[in-house]
């Protein structure tokens, strides 16, 4: 069978994953063009996969004006990005594997599912934690009956202090107008897995409460610099652009989240003169962000269910999601990667579930191996023309945005919203 050849639309970060899984899948998969307008993340991309010269574009427009000549697009671009490409690239012809969110508004998020939907399009979102072992066993146990019916949710996201600093108050996601609200941003993954745990319900009403503490100018502490590098205060601060960036540079390390700070060349000083003129080397308390770092989000489902979904920035635990399920005959728990456990109200007697790990390659130590899985899937899903391959498909993945947004509405308004049986809300 013939490679799946692919385009990588955006080359940060996420789009440079997502093109790995050709590295140990040359077979299966194959990258034969870029688009990014940083030429240095065009230029990495193309020597790493040997991506011919008329295949680098500065404009994903002129990519998608090309005569088609691949199967599919990697979309990687920012948030609020996603939309004119997908459109675009689906009405070329191209399947679609779109970073999540879909896009930073109901119209847009649902113009690309149109459009994915008129051409026959296989579109799998980056909803990455529905691909993650620990999540599919937990929906396995559930389908099971192992602990009966459910009743209530639990659910949290742990952010991390200094992953909530570094991404949320000086990085790329700080501030809604550019880039989008923290629930959509960092949290759409949890919505959607509470609606996947309780699929065949729907829910009904959803409320929410938030706000942005302590990253505001007036706690900035007395005699604190706008620069962490000038200030005399550093080293009583947890959240020291000093502390989180330049000790893991000492120490060796110069992935994310240093490849963030300094993308071309990651050293001490190199890090150093990004921290004196760039933006993650600002204080804190002095940043321009707007988006809020504690937010609750309670959810009522047909069935009479019940969840509640937590995001809090100020925890030890960097993403490790804490589940508690409730169900009739048992209770149901995980933290981070598992084990899960199932506790069993006849037996008195608690089950552990080891969870399935991702097999040896260069994606398996991203989001638990999660990023692998997606990638198989929507490789699988291509090469059999099967889009029932795909967890995270156009319609439930708009369904799961749409409640996204209301909760935030939900939030913003300070009232309980109603959901129609077509996720609008009133």
């Amino acid at each position: 069978m013939a490679p799946v050849r692919a385009v990588i639309i955006g080359a940060g970060s996420r789009g440079d994953i997502y093109a790995r899984f050709s590295l140990d899948h040359s077979d299966r998969f194959q990258i034969v063009g870029v688009a990014d307008p940083r030429l240095f993340r065009c230029k990495r991309l193309q020597q790493q996969y040997n991506i011919p010269e008329e295949n680098v574009f500065s404009d994903w427009q002129d990519a998608a004006d090309r005569e088609k000549f691949a199967d599919c697009v990697v979309i990687a671009t920012p948030h609020q990005l996603h939309k004119a490409p997908a459109v675009a690239f689906a009405d070329r012809g191209y399947h679609i594997l779109l970073e999540k969110p879909m896009a930073t508004t109901e119209e847009d998020c649902k113009a690309i599912v149109s459009a994915c939907k008129r051409n026959n399009i296989i579109l799998s979102v980056g909803h990455v934690l529905r691909y993650y072992p620990p999540i599919r066993k937990i929906k396995e146990l559930i389908d099971s009956g192992a602990i009966g019916d459910i009743v209530h949710i639990q659910h949290m996201e742990p952010v991390g202090f200094w992953h909530f600093a570094h991404s949320y108050v000086r990085g790329n996601w700080r501030k809604t107008a550019e880039s989008s609200f923290s629930l959509l941003a960092k949290s759409c993954h949890d919505v959607d897995l509470i609606r996947y745990w309780l699929s065949g319900s729907r829910c009904i009403k959803v409320s929410s409460f938030g706000s942005l503490l302590h990253f505001t100018p007036e706690n900035k502490p007395a005699g604190a610099a706008s620069r962490c590098l000038d200030c005399q205060v550093e080293n009583t601060c947890p959240y020291s652009a000093k502390k989180i960036y330049l000790k893991m540079v000492e120490q060796g390390f110069t992935g994310w989240p240093v490849s963030v700070v300094c993308p071309q060349t990651v050293d001490i000083e190199s890090v150093t003169e990004a921290l004196k003129t760039g933006p993650y080397g600002r204080c804190v308390y002095d940043c321009d962000n707007d988006v809020v770092s504690n937010q609750v989000v309670n959810f009522q489902f047909d069935g009479g269910q019940t969840a509640s979904f937590s995001m809090v920035a100020f925890t030890q635990e960097i993403c490790e999601r804490q589940t508690r399920i409730s169900g009739t005959k048992g209770e149901l728990r995980c933290s981070g990667a598992g084990p899960v456990y199932v506790f069993d109200f006849l037996t008195q007697k608690t089950t552990e579930h080891r969870c399935a790990a991702a097999p040896s390659n260069s994606m398996r130590d991203m989001h638990g191996g999660a990023d692998f899985f997606l990638m198989d899937t929507f490789v699988k899903a291509i090469q059999s023309g099967d889009s029932s391959a795909v967890y995270t498909g156009p319609d439930d993945t708009l369904q799961s945005h749409l409640l996204v947004f209301a909760a935030e509405q939900a939030r913003l308004q300070d009232r309980v919203i109603t959901i129609g049986p077509d996720g609008s809300y009133s």
